[in-house]
């Protein structure tokens, strides 16, 4: 640990349950709020092409751009918040994403859109890595797994809770209100962080922002890093393709639901998030790398078997299964990251950002894609899973060896 996590956790000890308590409850609720927005346009992407006159593949590009934005940002903001420090690069990023929400929701042309979509991602980007960094910080060694596990629980629920926020407010105020709301809840939750986070640690003022970088050398050159940045790159992807084709699947003519419908279907995803924060208890018992590979085989199963089946309740159920695959997918794959890195972790956990992201950019393009070669869904999901599986295959090549390391890590 370096100096700065020396000073962490420096909250009186009588009343020490109830800050760390209040920190997760913040961090969880501001995990969620920031990272709906990466979401918000999986539902809309119809309405896009029709308010627009796009296809719908170009009606695809505000969720994609916002993810290579997003993806872009981790990669520096970590390091910016060592200078800056980890509370004041959050509030600012909430400031940041609260005007340019509220602009998005008088955005009447398409690459206005499209452009403010970009610069949404980078400032949503102030919060994933800054808030991890903050947790380390803040929480000492025996708190710190739980509470990183309740963030990374927030960053999975928003994959569902801003469909679902999407889809509610844009069914009955119209689709701008939904970047409105999410501006007014950014300038809510910025409000909150400012008055009620506790302080970080102080800056650290002489930090050079990319000196991290001077790093990438190793990591490029560890040949497990690379398995684990595969895995990576089709996660979220594989995630983000399956809600979009499910929407076309179960909006079509053999289960004709309407939006009220659906969103009952996207709510029944939060139930597989609840795993997340098993994960840690999990990999200490069984090893990190079995529960990766256990968690990518349950989501390969349950994407191939959803378009086998014709059964409403079990297509449902298939969806919380594979949810729950990638609920637990994801905290695994940073304990195996963070370990291969080693000295190098911090470059090498802000680039599993950007790959984990940038894949995420593709997917609504992906999916459309793969619906229109596919040319019914059994052939999409079943290609979907295919997808899913090369980082199944890459999972399974990660060195052996460095499996007792990474069970005493987690």
């Amino acid at each position: 640990m370096n100096k700065l996590q020396t000073k962490s956790a420096v909250l009186p000890k009588e009343n020490a349950a109830l800050p760390y308590m209040w920190m997760i409850v913040i961090l969880s609720w501001s995990a969620v709020v920031v990272m709906s927005s990466l979401y918000v346009t999986v539902p809309l992407l119809p309405l896009f092409a029709d308010v627009f006159g796009k296809t719908p593949a170009e009606a695809a590009l505000p969720g994609s751009i916002f993810s290579l934005g997003f993806a872009a940002g981790c990669l520096v903001y970590g390091r910016l918040s060592d200078r800056l420090g980890r509370k004041q690069v959050i509030a600012a990023g909430l400031l940041a994403l609260m005007v340019i929400s509220l602009c998005l929701g008088s955005a009447s042309q398409y690459s206005v859109l499209v452009t403010l979509r970009l610069f949404q991602g980078l400032a949503a980007a102030t919060f994933s890595p800054v808030a991890l960094a903050y947790a380390v910080d803040m929480f000492p060694a025996e708190k710190r797994v739980t509470a990183i596990g309740f963030i990374s629980t927030g960053f999975l629920v928003a994959g569902i809770s801003g469909q679902v926020f999407s889809m509610v407010v844009s069914e009955h105020l119209g689709w701008h209100r939904v970047f409105l709301m999410l501006g007014v809840l950014y300038a809510l939750t910025f409000l909150i962080v400012l008055f009620f986070l506790p302080k970080a640690p102080a800056a650290q003022g002489r930090v050079h922002i990319f000196a991290a970088f001077s790093q990438l050398g190793t990591v490029l050159r560890s040949y497990p890093l690379w398995l684990s940045y595969a895995v990576a790159f089709v996660l979220l992807m594989s995630f983000v393709s399956m809600y979009t084709v499910l929407g076309s699947y179960l909006g079509g003519p053999e289960f004709g639901l309407n939006s009220t419908q659906m969103l009952y279907v996207r709510s029944a995803g939060i139930i597989g998030m609840l795993v997340s924060p098993f994960a840690g208890k999990l990999a200490q018992k069984l090893g990190v790398q079995l529960i990766l590979r256990a968690a990518l085989a349950l989501s390969i199963l349950s994407l191939a078997l959803m378009g086998m089946v014709h059964s409403l309740v079990a297509i449902i159920v298939l969806s919380v299964c594979f949810v729950s695959g990638i609920a637990l997918s994801v905290p695994s794959l940073i304990a195996i990251v963070g370990q291969l890195g080693g000295s190098a972790r911090a470059i090498a956990v802000s680039l599993y950002t950007f790959i984990l992201f940038a894949g995420t950019s593709l997917a609504p393009m992906l999916s459309i894609r793969l619906m229109g070669k596919g040319g019914n869904q059994t052939a999409t999901f079943l290609l979907l899973a295919a997808v899913l599986s090369v980082g199944f295959i890459a999972a399974l090549f990660i060195r052996r060896k460095q499996n007792h390391a990474l069970k005493r890590s987690v």
